[in-house]
């Protein structure tokens, strides 16, 4: 859910295909011209622009915080929700047009990008001086309510890392985090409703991995799975700034092409065991994985499971450590419980996983303009 959005989804191609793609971009070239490759917008431009602070001198402007909010994690950065300024704040929407039927079919990322999303908003209203709550609709609807309350509220420095908050899909460096950065990540997850495991013990992350995989073996041999990644990726910076969202492959450091192109080699090159290959050198180059789980198998827990992530990923960066989306296994509801009963959480859903561990940045996803995600009241 809630990957560098997919937010929620690691890298899609292995290492040694890198390096056929690679080849084949260079004999595109040739073939085609370089302008063919690079053709496009600015991607780093643009990127460096969206991923900025706005000033927060006085009151935020509605689409400042909006700014923020559309900042925070989602899966296959689809930016499923819409926002509405209201009497007392802001109202978050589902929007169900950007939902992805098949690796999210209940919807349970979705809910889980609208409390990211919430919680973004949340610490940029209070660093704008007010305090701030949330309230999630009963009625069914979906929607996200966050009420702006009274002035002199204190800043939370999670704020501060909003602008480099990533999801950083490659390998990692294999070395532990300390005990006090442990805390501190434990203690910024802490929202009512959820806990947070994290698991570092070798046996335990290697019981874990073998339902990652067994996961990605499963969803990487399904045609819908694969059509439905293949259509949110974006295989040069043209396509990545045209739309302003899907996964742009060089997030995951893998070169870019002609979208045609790229297309055709992902069909030829996402393949089970690529993928699992990818999964258990990944994982294991990490310093643990992190396990977030709700009280309630329900929307309004899924949004606060989202809440909770956002505050560890923000906590994270602040502290130089990366992370990236493993939920392969709570997307197949079989191994979801397999998962389940592996770490003890009785009848309660595993709702986010994902490892952490040091590592150098990667190249920023996008969003789309925030006029665009912004409905009348």
């Amino acid at each position: 859910m809630l990957g560098q959005p997919r937010d929620f989804l690691p890298g899609v191609i292995s290492m040694k295909h890198r390096t056929l793609l690679a080849g084949a971009g260079v004999a595109v070239a040739a073939g085609a011209g370089i302008r063919w490759l690079t053709r496009g917008p600015d991607h780093d431009a643009a990127a460096a622009t969206l991923w900025s602070h706005r000033s927060t001198t006085g009151s935020l402007e509605f689409a400042d915080l909006v700014h923020y909010a559309t900042l925070a994690a989602n899966s296959h950065n689809a930016q499923p929700w819409l926002f509405q300024h209201t009497p007392v704040g802001v109202l978050i929407s589902p929007d169900f047009s950007r939902s992805l039927p098949v690796v999210d079919g209940d919807a349970h990322h979705l809910f889980a990008s609208l409390g990211c999303a919430a919680e973004n908003l949340m610490l940029a209203t209070r660093a704008a001086g007010r305090s701030s709550e949330i309230a999630f609709d009963p009625s069914g609807a979906g929607r996200v309510q966050v009420a702006a309350g009274v002035v002199g509220a204190t800043r939370d420095a999670l704020f501060d890392a909003i602008p480099d908050r990533q999801c950083t899909r490659c390998d990692y460096d294999g070395r532990a985090i300390g005990t006090a950065d442990r805390m501190l990540l434990q203690k910024a997850a802490r929202v009512d409703g959820c806990e947070l495991l994290l698991i570092e013990d070798l046996v335990r992350v290697e019981q874990v991995l073998e339902l990652i995989l067994l996961a990605t073996a499963l969803q990487a041999s399904d045609p819908a799975f694969v059509a439905e990644l293949r259509s949110w990726l974006r295989f040069n910076a043209g396509a990545a700034v045209d739309s302003g969202d899907g996964l742009y492959v060089a997030c995951s450091g893998i070169p870019t092409l002609p979208t045609w192109l790229g297309s055709l080699l992902f069909a030829a090159f996402f393949k089970p065991a690529a993928e699992r290959e990818r999964h258990a050198r990944q994982v294991r180059s990490s310093a643990g994985l992190a396990v977030f789980v709700a009280d309630l198998d329900d929307r309004a827990h899924w949004v606060q499971a989202g809440r909770s992530y956002q505050r560890f990923a923000l906590q994270a960066t602040a502290l130089g450590i990366r992370h990236a989306h493993l939920n392969q296994p709570l997307e197949v509801a079989p191994i979801r419980r397999q998962l389940g009963a592996l770490l003890g959480v009785g009848d309660r859903r595993v709702d986010l996983l994902l490892r952490y561990g040091h590592a150098a940045a990667m190249p920023r996803s996008l969003r789309r303009p925030v006029r665009d995600v912004i409905v009348a009241a």
